[in-house]
């Protein structure tokens, strides 16, 4: 009889060796972990993706070029055929249509041989200072008369209005209006007298 109770402490002895299994099973579980680090690393393998990105920043460089002889054009020369009397309104709707091909306000002087524009005469009656200081914003059309245009500064579009009946200064005015047009000379008066001022003077 008291080897009964014996056999209850041989399985308790058991027990110990079944404490060292579970500590193996622990030791199972670190192994694991480093296993996903190294998957970690193929990851940062797909940086040498950005290397595409910088051959595609190649691809836009090429369309640089063809500006550059845009850029290089000469002065253009247009001219719109009216009378004296109707040279104001000629330079006005060639103003409208400048501005409706998508040129800026800023872009554009517009210039006359004879009367003010009633614009510049407007603005001239807050002082001169004034505006030329609307001048020197470059964010609008501006109007001034020949004698000023060696005053203005150059802009991509320049139109004249030959509005004068007689002027033998047609010839230097178109001259210096040539000097301050970058891309654009465009003048509005009788084609046979602008045409032989252009000859004369340019």
């Amino acid at each position: 009889m008291p080897l009964i109770p014996q056999e209850p402490q041989i399985h308790e002895s058991a027990q110990g060796p079944r404490a060292t299994p579970a500590a193996s099973r622990t030791a199972p579980t670190p192994r694991p972990v480093p296993g996903p680090r190294p998957a970690a690393v193929p990851r940062p393998g797909p940086a040498v993706r950005p290397g595409p990105p910088a051959q595609r920043t190649h691809t836009p460089r090429p369309p640089a070029p063809p500006t550059a002889p845009q850029a290089a054009a000469g002065t253009q020369i247009q001219l719109i055929p009216s009378p004296v009397n109707g040279a104001l309104d000629a330079a006005g709707e060639a103003v409208d249509l400048l501005l409706d091909s998508g040129r800026a306000p800023g872009e554009v002087l517009v210039l006359t041989t004879g009367d003010q524009h009633p614009w510049a005469a407007h603005e001239l009656s807050f002082g001169e200072a004034s505006y030329w200081a609307q001048h020197d914003a470059g964010d609008d059309v501006f109007y001034a008369d020949a004698k000023s245009a060696e005053r203005a500064a150059r802009r991509p579009v320049v139109v004249v209005a030959v509005n004068d009946a007689s002027g033998d200064d047609l010839g230097r005015t178109l001259a210096v209006a040539r000097e301050r047009a970058v891309a654009l000379l465009i003048v509005c008066g009788d084609p046979q007298r602008v045409n032989s001022a252009l000859g004369a003077g340019v």
